[in-house]
């Protein structure tokens, strides 16, 4: 265990301080920032938390009680908020931009974004500043930024996503996912699953984006382009997720939702759904090599 590497930037903050926590793309990304936010919140109440992010993925964060409020990622949007303390989660240019115009006095971000000049404040590796040498989840990464500020080092807990109504389906239900960004990270069987999951009592419900075709599965309710409140609403009260590897995946988790997910050429030890029941296929090949019998039998597992 090597020593853990952090500062005391938080103790400079004065009582009631802002600070902009910037969090662009992707969905996933968005969802695991909360455990971070939380941290930070926690460890100083008095704080005023705006997370700047994109509209479509807004919602990831309302409803939170660690945040009060949700900018749009204009420079005069973030200028308008006054920061004290501006944290960049991304690390793009246009977060870099945002970063350095913002009027923070104090502009954090990790060692490896550039340009490295707009940063008074460097965070090295989550390795560095946990003091460890395994690789790290990506919850455990962005937590290590709030480590490196002040926070104290502890376990860092389940993601946060807030739903301002239940959605239900006629019977206990499971949501699938089952499209993904790319043809090799989507598995193509997903309709040989929802049979199994009816012969186990739960009713399959189908998500996907509106530019995606749910057709395949046109014998089982889809839900096709819903906002995300409404995904959070169906995924809270669902008894099982299945999907590929993708943002729904970690809303699911969010809710502590059991779940089986199947990983292409993704980074299973990085994007694993985060602090709940699950079982993750990785293909050793492509993703197609995982087969239904396997899958059944990981929901099987899931279930027990």
């Amino acid at each position: 265990m090597k020593q853990p590497s952090t500062t005391d930037t938080l103790d400079r903050l004065e009582k009631g301080s802002r600070v902009a926590i910037i969090r662009l793309r992707s969905l996933g990304d968005c969802v695991l920032s909360t455990p971070a936010i939380h941290l930070l919140k926690s460890a100083r109440p008095d704080l005023e938390i705006a997370v700047v992010a994109e509209d479509r993925f807004a919602p990831v964060f309302q409803n939170n009680p660690d945040i009060g409020f949700v900018i749009s990622p204009t420079i005069a949007a973030l200028r308008s908020f006054k920061p004290k303390l501006i944290v960049n989660l991304h690390g793009g240019t246009r977060s870099a931009r945002l970063t350095m115009l913002s009027g923070a006095e104090i502009k954090a971000g990790f060692d490896i974004f550039k340009p490295k000049w707009i940063y008074n404040t460097r965070i090295p590796t989550a390795q560095e500043v946990l003091g460890i040498d395994r690789r790290v989840h990506t919850a455990e990464h962005q937590a290590a930024a709030m480590f490196y500020l002040g926070v104290p080092i502890q376990e860092v807990a389940r993601a946060r996503v807030f739903a301002d109504m239940r959605l239900s389906g006629a019977l206990p239900y499971a949501v699938i996912h089952p499209v993904a960004a790319t043809k090799e990270k989507t598995w193509p069987e997903f309709g040989k699953v929802a049979k199994h999951l009816e012969a186990i009592g739960l009713e399959p419900i189908f998500i996907a984006g509106s530019a995606d075709d749910l057709t395949p599965f046109a014998k089982w309710r889809t839900v096709s382009g819903a906002p995300l409140t409404e995904i959070s609403a169906l995924m809270q009260n669902a008894k099982l997720f299945i999907g590929n590897d993708s943002g729904p995946a970690h809303i699911a988790a969010a809710f502590g939702v059991p779940q089986v997910v199947v990983f292409g050429p993704s980074d299973a030890e990085t994007w694993a759904p985060w602090r709940t029941k699950s079982v993750v296929l990785k293909a050793e090949g492509p993703i197609s090599s995982i087969t239904v019998d396997q899958v059944k039998q990981a929901i099987d597992q899931v279930m027990q």
